[in-house]
């Protein structure tokens, strides 16, 4: 289903990197509605005292699972939490930091499936279950990225059960669809790692994503005459650009990233090197090289 509102405004911008209380408090009335419906009960079964089949989730086998591999997430859910014990204090909307919430939603999605009504056990008064694995992950995706979407949130759960950081829209075309295929194999194997770090929701690791970029960075540098890097990095610019005026801008970015890496804390870890301080900088610096390497990578090919 496609909202109204999203027909005739389009889709928010999907820029929002935490995990507000209202979304939090989405994926708990889903997952609460999952658990009351079975839908867990392949993984952690309640099964028949009649011995006849499983018929719902047995609930303390998934909480003790999720508290294992998990452990930040309270389950039965907390959505709200008070100023003090005073019974009387005011209670607040409350979320879980975004990571944890985002291993919870793996782990949901590894253990859903969806429960098909099969017999009718008249004395306990329960169906019996089974279970479309393939469905129930289908169904849970598909909800759990409709609240990501309606919110701005800017990560997407895969048909892998991976999780990743949606490229703002000014990148995102070009990660998704860019080819690393030059002569070069360890190249194409950094350029792919740093797309696959920046992706990643964690900030930490996506800070990761600008020192593999870097090393990138560096090792084109080489690579059409490898015992001269200064004479092998004009070669690559006359290679991106026969025009004289355009291969002069290009010489000039080049050494303005040069500039950036060694003067921010990307590739070095000397005192006084500057701090990135966000994830926007984090977005906007990764931009800057790569749109250079992609190009030019291409003339390399």
């Amino acid at each position: 289903m496609e909202y109204y509102s999203d027909q005739i405004n389009g889709s928010k911008p999907r820029d929002v990197e935490i995990i507000p209380p209202n979304v939090w408090g989405g994926i708990v009335a889903l997952v609460n509605g999952l658990v009351a419906s079975g839908a867990f009960g392949k993984y952690f079964p309640e099964e028949c005292p009649d011995g006849q089949g499983i018929y719902a989730t047995n609930e303390e086998a998934f909480k003790l699972a999720l508290n294992a591999e998990v452990p930040n997430i309270e389950y039965p859910f907390v959505t709200k939490k008070s100023d003090s014990d005073d019974w009387m204090a005011k209670e607040e909307k409350f979320s879980p930091n975004y990571l944890s919430v985002l291993d919870f939603i793996q782990f949901c999605y590894e253990h859903v499936s969806k429960p098909i009504q099969g017999s009718h056990h008249s004395y306990f008064n329960h169906y019996h279950l089974s279970f479309d694995c393939d469905e129930g992950k289908d169904d849970f995706r598909s909800r759990v990225n409709r609240i990501f979407s309606r919110n701005g949130i800017s990560y997407e759960l895969k048909d892998t059960g991976s999780i990743i950081r949606l490229a703002p829209e000014v990148l995102s075309d070009a990660l998704n669809t860019a080819r690393f295929s030059t002569s070069d194999s360890t190249l194409n194997r950094m350029l792919e790692e740093s797309r696959d770090k920046f992706l990643n929701p964690n900030e930490t690791i996506r800070r990761e994503s600008l020192e593999r970029l870097w090393d990138a960075w560096e090792r084109i540098k080489t690579i059409l005459n490898p015992g001269n890097k200064k004479a092998s990095a004009t070669l690559l610019l006359e290679k991106c650009a026969t025009e004289e005026n355009f291969r002069e801008l290009l010489n000039e970015e080049a050494k303005a990233l040069t500039t950036i890496g060694n003067k921010f804390h990307i590739r070095h870890s000397e005192v006084g090197q500057v701090e990135i301080q966000t994830s926007s900088q984090i977005d906007y610096i990764f931009h800057r090289l790569f749109s250079f390497i992609l190009l030019a990578s291409k003339s390399l090919a």
